[in-house]
């Protein structure tokens, strides 16, 4: 029996793992490198030891610490979570060398299936459809478009999709180098490369015994950078004859390696209904909660149980009604999906019943691994949350799941939120229009645009700029019990400015006896004004706006859409100012590869370098066309947000 359980991982996974251990009476111990010390998962947990460090490659990568943790904490097993060593022979064998409990499947397996090139080899000899490999060296014009992938691979790093012959090398030599970054094993393949597939799962549960469930299927299509964003439980594509096919495949390909515990077997589908093996693996999903959701399973228990070596019942439970799960990013999708960073202000969800469990009765599961006042930084990967909607049909699931996340706050970073709301709401996606080619069906701008539109920001500057006031008049020394901005004689209006996505609102307003007089406002009036709280009547309807501040930021929440807003200083400070035509470091990271020199003449859009942050490259390109008249980086620095990484003159 297993008394104490490690978890190699952080954030939300290892609370998700803390949580069944809890129930199951098994005592947790946490790791966490130097950036996560204040992180939730390592308060959650009985005990908890410090990785030295911030990198993963000097953290949660280091197999031989979290072995040594394991040991020195007493724990008697290692649950790897998902990411960093989770399909890791190397260290799984380290776990078991070491007299502890692996909770996963054997080396052997993680070693064959995690080899995309040996792994299809093996499926197609079992009688799994998959699409056949292709060498690098060998595509042709007859082949396009192809995907690029690295053997070693997974979300999304390391893939690049090819269209055109003649950048098929750049393609081989960037996925190469970031499959090396992020799994240690530059080996990269190609496939030919479905534009509009629809990327169809199922989880699979197996036990030392023989018996191999299989769980129900997940759809995971919609997708950015080859990474899953909407993951939903049943696949509106798939019907009993194609589950049934399904279900076999992947019954097949767990037996075909002797698998043991929770995996599962990725397939691309066509509309048609045929489909093909991408890769099995061989760990948790990051999606699992929605199964869990429609089959009453807690997949982690299982994993526990089967581990002790329990046998699984003969049939697996069946699925009812449907979950759908997003993944809340920290990133602005409408800017190259850049991934942000800083600190998180405020963060909760309306309508939660359940945290990192199944619900008891319809509604939002949360599971997150940041609360209010968390700090995300550069080292791990930006996703702050997941968050499930379990509905007795999809179409109540999507209607659920969009009004939590539109009713959320989220004070402090750009986030996915705005898409994801989007998303759901599309009558592509309630119509079960889910393809790989989403957002570029749809278009990304158009999917990314804000919830709050024109006048919800204006009524949003309004409301901050009299909160503003009333917290000013609260503080006042002197008849600070005065209604805020009141005057008993007429005056000049006072002034606010906030500029909102880059552009600029300013407010004029004056309060006296006969209440708000504000220019552009003829239709407002104010019924309440107080720091946090503003409530304002248009056309007879009244509506509140909360209004939170920190330094440089004003976060309004109301009905109508949450607004994020930059008060613009009275005066400019002068060491802020740089040269026209300067690209910024949007992020901390550090400069891997940089394409031009001082004096070159570039295009708009041409890659002028690349950044590495959260294990992806990013490209900063020319904004215009122009001459690169400064690079002041080099290859290797770390380099902080605002960090000047290139001039380019526009004029010359």
């Amino acid at each position: 029996m297993i008394e104490n359980v490690l978890v190699a991982n952080r954030g939300e996974i290892a609370l998700r793992i803390f949580r069944s251990c809890r129930d199951a009476g098994i005592g947790t111990v946490a790791v966490y490198s130097d950036a996560d010390a204040g992180a939730p998962h390592v308060a959650a947990a009985d005990a908890a030891i410090r990785l030295p460090g911030d990198a993963p490659s000097d953290t949660y990568l280091r197999g031989d610490l979290v072995v040594k943790a394991a040991l020195d904490a007493g724990a008697d097993a290692v649950h790897p979570g998902y990411g960093f060593l989770a399909e890791n022979a190397a260290f799984a064998r380290a776990v078991l060398d070491a007299g502890l409990v692996w909770i996963g499947p054997s080396p052997e397996a993680i070693e064959t299936m995690g080899s995309k090139v040996e792994s299809k080899r093996l499926m197609a000899a079992a009688g799994v459809p998959v699409l056949p490999e292709l060498d690098p060296s060998q595509v042709g014009v007859a082949d396009l478009p192809v995907l690029v992938k690295a053997s070693a691979g997974g979300g999304g790093r390391g893939m690049r999709v090819v269209r055109e012959l003649a950048g098929l090398d750049d393609a081989v030599r960037g996925a190469s180098a970031e499959a090396a970054s992020a799994f240690g094993d530059a080996t990269v393949f190609c496939e030919r490369y479905l534009d509009t597939g629809r990327h169809i799962e199922v989880q699979v549960m197996a036990d030392r015994h023989g018996t191999v469930w299989t769980v129900g299927e997940r759809e995971c299509s919609i997708q950015r950078r080859h990474q899953k964003v909407v993951e939903e439980a049943p696949s509106p594509l798939v019907d009993a004859a194609m589950r049934e096919r399904l279900f076999d495949a992947a019954a097949k390909a767990a037996k075909a390696v002797g698998y043991v515990g929770a995996g599962t077997v990725e397939f691309l589908a066509t509309a048609d209904g045929d489909f093909y093996f991408l890769e099995m693996n061989t760990r948790l999903q990051v999606e699992h909660p929605v199964t869990e959701c429609t089959t009453g399973l807690d997949l982690v228990d299982l994993q526990l149980r089967i581990a002790e070596g329990a046998r699984l019942d003969g049939e697996p439970p069946q699925w009812t009604g449907h979950a759908i799960e997003v993944r809340l990013y920290a990133e602005d999708p409408a800017a190259d999906w850049r991934p942000q960073s800083g600190v998180l202000h405020a963060f909760s969800v309306p309508g939660v019943v359940a945290e990192f469990a199944v619900p008891g009765r319809h509604g939002i599961r949360l599971d997150s691994g940041v609360a209010g006042g968390s700090v995300v930084g550069v080292h791990y990967d930006p996703m702050l949350a997941k968050v499930i909607a379990h509905g007795p049909d999809r179409a109540a699931a999507a209607r659920a799941l969009a009004g939590a996340l539109a009713r959320a706050k989220i004070h402090g970073l750009r986030t996915n939120r705005d898409l994801l709301v989007n998303v759901l709401r599309h009558p592509a996606f309630l119509a079960g229009e889910t393809d790989t080619a989403f957002f570029d069906r749809h278009g990304l701008a158009t999917l990314a645009a804000p919830l709050a539109g024109g006048d919800t920001v204006r009524l949003s500057v309004l409301a901050a700029a009299l909160a503003d006031a009333a917290a000013n008049r609260e503080r006042a020394a002197v008849l600070g019990g005065l209604p805020s901005g009141w005057r008993n004689v007429g005056g000049l209006p006072q002034r606010k400015a906030y500029t909102v996505t880059g552009e600029e609102h300013e407010v004029r307003y004056t309060l006296g006896r006969d209440g708000l007089k504000a220019e552009g406002y003829e239709d407002v009036v104010l019924a309440e004004a107080a720091p946090e709280r503003v409530v304002l009547e248009t056309d007879g309807v009244r509506r509140v706006f909360t209004v939170a501040r920190y330094p440089g930021l004003v976060a309004v929440d109301s009905p109508l859409g949450p607004v994020s807003l930059t008060p613009v200083p009275r005066f400019t400070d002068p060491d802020a100012e740089v040269a026209a035509g300067s690209l910024l470091a949007p992020m901390p990271g550090t400069v891997v590869r940089i394409a031009v020199g001082p004096g070159d003449t570039v295009r708009a859009g041409a890659p002028l370098l690349w950044l590495e942050a959260m294990k992806m490259e990013h490209r900063i390109a020319a904004p215009a066309d122009g001459v690169v008249t400064e690079l002041p980086v080099v290859v290797g620095q770390q380099v902080e947000p605002g960090t000047v990484l290139a001039v380019v003159n526009t004029e010359e």
